[in-house]
Parts: C-alpha cells; structure tokens; sequence
C-alpha cells in the first residue's frame, strides 16, 4: 500500500527524527537518495550535464548535495540559484566537488541532459513566482527535468494546480508519498514516483493507494463449505428500452463469479438472458446495482433498490435522483454528474476531485468514487486507484464498474473496501485486456476472472 501523508505530518516526523541524528545527515540522506534515482535516469552520471534549479527551502539544499555527489562522479553540475536565499553548507559542498554557480539562460532540447527541479518544496505555496516561471517553464518543455520531492508549484496536500507549475519524468521524494503524488492534476505532473525511505516515523495516512498484495487479502474467498447464497446475491436494475447494452454491461461486471447469484431486474431481462443464461429474476439480494442506461426507468430502480435497505451501487441516471443521505451507497460519478449533484462546473471537480469527492461523501453519507485517470474512493478514508490505462476510456466500462462493485458488496465487503478494491481489479483487468492496444469494455469484464486468479496464486496459501 502506498500511504500518501501532509505536509504538517512530514514536517513533524522529520523533526522528531532530527533531534536524534547529527546535524544535516537527514539532508544528506535525501541527497544521497536523490543523486542515485538521477544516475538511474540518465542511465549513468560520467560526463552527464545537469542543472541545478535551486530555491530557498530544504529541497534546495537537497538538490546541491546531490549535485555535489554527481559531480564527484564526474557529471558537469551548474547550480542556478533561483531564490531569496541559498543553502549555503549545499552550495559549498557543491563547489568543493568541481560544481558551479552560472546564470540562468534559455537550453533547448539536448543543451543538457537533465534539470534538477529543486525551487519549491513541500512547505512552499503553489505557484510559481512569475520572475522563476519565466525561466524555467520554456526549458521544461524542452529537456527531461527530475523533481526534488514534488514538482515546483503544485499544491501538495490537495493535488490541486494553482497557477503555472512544473512538470517531471521523474519525482524523487522523501520519507512517504505526499498526496500530489497519488491525486490528479498534480499528479499527472510528477511522472513516475520514486521513494527514498528516511526512516521516519509516521502516523495513519489520510490517503493511500492499495498494491496488489492489499486487493488480494481483501478479496472475498470462497469457504470450503460454501454454497450460492452464502457467497452472496448481487441485484442489477439497469437498462432500458432506449439502452439495453448498459444492462449487458453491468450484470457482466457483476457476473465474474466473485458472487453467488446475480439477479437481474429491469426491461432487458430477454436480453440479459440470451447473453448470461446463469442470470436469474427477481428476488432477495445482498446488494444491487442501480442506474446504468436505466433513462426514465432509473428513478423507480433506485426508489425500489432503497426500500430493501441493503448496500447499493447508485450509477448513471440513477445519480440525478439522489437528493438525501444514502449511508450504504457507492456513488459512482464521473466528473459530469458529480459537478450535477454538488450543483458546481465540471471544470471545477476536474480542477479539484479529492475536495469534490470528499464533500460529496460528506454531504451524502456515503462512499464516493470519482471515476478519472486517477480514481478517487472518499468514504471513511481516502482511497486512489492507481491501476488502469488510457483505453479503459471507452463506453461501457463505467457499467462494468458499477456491476463489478455491487458483486463485492454483495460477497460482504464494505463499501469503502468493495469500490476500491473492484476500481483496482477494473484497471487491472483493463491493462491485462488491453496489452497496450484498445480494449471494450466487454473486454474489460471478460479480463476480471483472469486477474483474480493471478491474485490468487502470486498472494493465496494452497
């Protein structure tokens, strides 16, 4: 699991470790840390020219020792020194190792081999000053840049950008992943994420992101004695007249055998039937699934679905008749129909969709799971999906989701638990589906069993 962590959090185990080590060694072992994922980027250091982009912070003195250790590996290291102040035991460590001091100039592609984005760390406030931006943001476009920590500008404890930012290849931080790194847009601009373990000693995280070895212990397995209805009954009433696919869809997603029974409800029974003859009618359930391609008939599916008072997944057009708390849903939105229910601009969850989804989950008493490139889970904890691929952006993969989840609540998983764990097995199943080409999303519902089964033997006891 990667626990993502605040800056008040870091900043305090940081400080607790501190007071036991000798002064600066904790700076050197993130400079240490960082000088060796630079020489992993480059592929080797002898003869490698760097830039140094050097701020005011602790991430500046991070970015000169380590251009102090590659420049003693033989790399050309020039520091520029972009803030109001500069760390000075840093920056003569660095001119003892042959580095150097140059004016800020424009590099175009190839000029250097890479940018050390050291200018605001954690503590500094998103946004770049304009006097830093107008230097660094045209060489960013132009050369691989490897950010200290996080990409200078981005707003770290929120994911959120304000104003101009930085964007990386690669992000070295320190100690724990800071939520920047998990939650979109910022994320987005950190590039892959590397981890230099600090030894710190930290508390609950208040976001994390579950690994494989997570998913499979929270994975529903069958009892040696189990039958059907002890492994749970999954409900679907979605479709319609106009859209009987998004039924298809969803009793697929539900109908990967992660339950006993799926049942299925709605005005596409003759379809559903033809297509999943082990799919039967109406009946007591564990769970249902609620909206997908339900059109004028959904608000009747979610009115029937909550009088029987078990869990729910809400999808869809059942989302616009949610107007109350609903403490044992799932709310599946997409950017659209949450900026629908909380009454703000699409623009603006897309801008902010940890704080969206989090109000949402607040104001409706229930799970929220933002659907987007990284997949945002706000419930009693904050969860992101990691998983998945650019061509799981495909029509009918939202139902599959929908489907997948209620089947999870219906094996007895919490709701918190059932939609991480079925938008970790969604993505999963989408890159395995895909090998790097489109996919459908019936593709993606065929590709679940598969990736159970992989769980199962990398992570189960025989």
């Amino acid at each position: 699991m990667r626990s993502a962590h605040t800056v008040e959090q870091v900043r305090a185990a940081e400080a607790t470790l501190m007071a036991r080590l000798p002064e600066g060694a904790l700076m050197q072992r993130a400079a240490a840390g960082l000088a060796a994922a630079v020489g992993d980027f480059l592929g080797g250091v002898y003869g490698r020219r760097v830039v140094l982009l050097v701020g005011s912070g602790d991430n500046g003195g991070d970015a000169l020792h380590a251009g102090a250790l590659l420049a003693r590996r033989g790399a050309s290291v020039e520091a520029w020194l972009l803030g109001d102040r500069t760390h000075e035991t840093g920056l003569a460590a660095l001119r003892r190792a042959g580095g150097r001091v140059a004016a800020p100039r424009p590099l175009g592609a190839g000029a250097v081999d890479v940018v050390v984005d050291g200018i605001v760390g954690i503590g500094g406030r998103p946004g770049l000053p304009a006097r830093v931006a107008e230097v660094v943001i045209p060489i960013n476009q132009a050369i691989p840049f490897v950010a200290v920590d996080v990409p200078s500008g981005v707003a770290v404890d929120s994911g959120e950008v304000a104003g101009m930012h930085l964007r990386a290849d690669l992000t070295v931080t320190f100690g724990t992943h800071k939520i920047a790194h998990l939650v979109d847009p910022a994320a987005r601009a950190c590039g892959a994420v590397e981890l230099v373990d600090l030894g710190l000693d930290l508390p609950p995280a208040p976001v994390e992101a579950l690994g494989e070895a997570d998913v499979a212990a929270l994975l529903p397995r069958p009892r040696p004695d189990a039958q059907k209805y002890a492994r749970g009954v999954v409900g679907v009433r979605a479709g319609s007249t106009t859209y009987p696919g998004a039924a298809l869809l969803a009793v697929a997603g539900a109908n990967t055998g992660l339950a006993g029974m799926v049942r299925y409800v709605g005005s596409a029974a003759d379809t559903v039937k033809q297509h999943h003859p082990e799919v039967v009618g109406a009946g007591r359930v564990q769970a249902w699934v609620v909206g997908p391609g339900g059109g004028d008939e959904a608000e009747r599916h979610l009115a029937e679905a909550l009088a029987d008072e078990v869990p729910l997944v809400v999808d869809a057009d059942a989302l616009r008749h949610v107007t109350d708390r609903v403490p044992q849903a799932v709310l599946t939105p997409h950017a659209g129909e949450l900026a629908g229910l909380l009454g703000v601009e699409r623009a603006e969850v897309e801008a902010a969709p940890l704080r969206h989804a989090s109000d949402a989950a607040q104001r409706f008493g229930c799970v929220v799971l933002l659907k987007g490139r990284r997949t945002v889970i706000s419930g009693p904890r904050v969860r992101i999906t990691t998983t998945g691929n650019p061509w799981l952006a495909t029509a009918g993969a939202g139902d599959v989701l929908s489907g997948l989840i209620g089947s999870l609540l219906a094996a007895g998983l919490s709701p918190l638990d059932a939609a991480s764990v079925g938008s970790w097995l969604h993505g999963a199943a989408a890159t395995l589906a895909s090998g790097g080409g489109p996919i459908t999303a019936t593709d993606v519902a065929r590709a679940i069993p598969a990736v159970v089964t992989n769980l199962a033997v990398r992570h189960w006891a025989p």
